[in-house]
């Protein structure tokens, strides 16, 4: 079966996107979307150019929406990255940007027939996540984003430098917004096959500053580049590998929870048909308020994005 995989937006993030996944063979077919027609082919001949040193061929398309309609997995990379150059390092900064760019994208994908997966990671991206749902009208376990996948990630590695350890040796979750509201959930998190409120404990790990070195890492990248790529996309093109491979893999995406009645990040069984399974933690009184504030947050946001 061939896998094929759409990138919209070939900006920073969506180029680094599709040469990770041509680099390793993760696709068969890619099909290639962005606004700016000379980067986007520019981007296509390079990768073509790549080829003959690489062990894996990709077939790549250019700018054709129709060719998304038997895609297994798109990825949403669109954006404005200079919007987010403001003082307040505040990601909704690119929401009056994107929000108007992708109830166009969604409308065009909705009118390819496109009936996969979509990953998200435009920004900010759990109301962006609502609104591709809303207007593709695909199932809700069907959109997803990127959210505190990346978070995640980085409270991973916050802790395993304190402790001198690999990432992967750090298991546990941001949850809430991909965004200021975010926090790390320290309740699920273990390392040394341990809970992490117990090490920290024993060797005076602050918490807190953890907590906070987890939520400003994106925004230590961003100010020294201008934009952040890496980080993220291996979380999205991960998140797209964990579909077209049907993984069953736990991870913490934005996925909408009935409950809270929004997209938000919390952890999720994913595969072939997208959210397979929602997790229930075992939150704290004060990490089950923490993701109801992160929650009203965003149904705020998307409400005004949608007016």
């Amino acid at each position: 079966m061939t896998r094929k995989i759409g990138v919209i937006g070939m900006g920073h993030v969506g180029s680094t996107a599709a040469h990770y996944i041509v680099a390793n063979g993760f696709a068969d077919d890619l099909v290639l979307i962005d606004i700016n027609e000379d980067k986007v082919n520019a981007d296509a001949i390079d990768f073509e150019d790549a080829m003959a040193n690489l062990p894996v061929h990709t077939n790549i398309t250019v700018n054709d929406y129709s060719a998304l309609k038997d895609a297994d997995v798109i990825i949403s990379a669109l954006g404005n990255i200079k919007l987010q150059d403001n003082p307040n390092d505040d990601r909704f900064a690119e929401l009056p940007f994107t929000s108007k760019a992708v109830k166009s994208v969604a409308q065009k994908i909705k009118d390819s027939g496109f009936n996969g997966i979509i990953v998200a990671i435009t920004n900010p991206v759990d109301v962006i996540t609502s609104i591709y749902q809303q207007i593709t009208g695909l199932p809700k376990k069907h959109v997803i984003g990127t959210g505190t996948l990346l978070d995640s990630s980085r409270m991973k590695r916050a802790v395993a430098k304190e402790l001198n350890l690999d990432p992967r040796s750090v298991t546990g979750f941001n949850l809430g917004e991909h965004g200021n509201s975010q926090f790390t959930a320290w309740s699920t998190v273990r390392v040394l096959s341990r809970p992490i409120t117990e090490v920290a404990k024993e060797r005076g790990l602050d918490l807190n500053a953890l907590d906070k070195a987890a939520r400003e890492g994106g925004f230590n990248v961003f100010h020294g580049k201008k934009y952040t790529n890496y980080g993220v996309d291996t979380a999205a093109v991960r998140l797209a590998n964990t579909v077209m491979s049907d993984a069953h893999t736990e991870l913490a995406v934005s996925n909408y929870r009935e409950e809270l009645g929004t997209y938000l990040s919390y952890p999720a069984v994913v595969g072939r048909d997208g959210i397979i399974e929602q997790v229930q933690l075992e939150l704290t009184d004060e990490e089950k308020k923490k993701l109801q504030i992160s929650a009203n947050y965003i149904k705020t946001k998307f409400k005004e994005s949608m007016a």
